[in-house]
């Protein structure tokens, strides 16, 4: 784990077509530098990257991800169960996320980060939104570890809000968990990482909706970049 002594240039859109999402970010991250918040689709928006969430096989046939592999095309589905298969044995983890190349000029690369296991699962009782954001943004410090500066910009929608039945203010918290985290850390694996999420956000349940949890690493286990 690698502790970042200097802010992200990272340029975050954040844009989702259904309203609540859209004012519970504006609520959670209005004390955030450098976010960008807007109504509309992820299709819309200029980016090196856009994140979508996923399951844990990468069918891409449902929710955000249909509408993704109907505009880049359907090589873009196999590319991502191509690296599925190739780095975590043909099934990824919720707290993990695979980054490939999009085929198109932009978005250059979509992050496929799973919040369920399976296509429409209800997730609204699970840490899923927390791990799935911590993922794409950690998949983000990758692949811009294999190439400097490959990814400068990064456009999310609302994780788990829809198919995944989360309520707003609380995927719009959670994803702010996710965002902080990266701006402090980066993870040499997805299984600290979702070790590390999960201990500090159990029993977040018990909290009121409106509460944003901060994860702090176990400072015993950074190390200096």
């Amino acid at each position: 784990m690698t502790v970042n002594r200097f802010p992200s240039p990272l340029r975050v859109v954040l844009t989702d077509i259904n309203d609540n999402v859209v004012e519970a970010w504006r609520s959670a991250f209005a004390d955030t530098p450098g976010i960008e918040i807007r109504n509309g689709s992820i299709l819309d928006v200029q980016a090196d990257a856009w994140g979508s969430p996923t399951n844990s096989r990468g069918r891409m046939d449902g929710g955000l991800d249909a509408v993704v592999r109907m505009h880049l095309g359907a090589g873009i589905q196999l590319r991502v169960q191509r690296a599925i298969r190739d780095e975590f044995g043909g099934r990824l983890p919720v707290g993990a996320a695979v980054c490939v190349p999009s085929g198109a000029a932009a978005p250059r690369f979509l992050i496929s980060t799973p919040t369920m296991e399976r296509s429409a699962q209800n997730i609204s009782a699970t840490m899923n939104t927390a791990l799935a954001c911590a993922a794409a943004f950690q998949a983000i410090h990758r692949q811009n570890q294999r190439a400097p500066g490959s990814i400068t910009s990064v456009a999310l929608v609302g994780m788990g809000a829809r198919t995944g039945r989360v309520p707003p203010r609380v995927c719009a918290n959670l994803m702010w968990a996710g965002y902080t985290l990266f701006n402090d850390y980066r993870f040499d694996d997805y299984d600290e990482l979702r070790a590390t999420v999960l201990a500090q956000l159990d029993d977040i349940e018990n909290a009121p909706e409106d509460k944003r949890v901060r994860i702090e690493p176990p400072k015993r286990r950074a190390s200096r970049r």
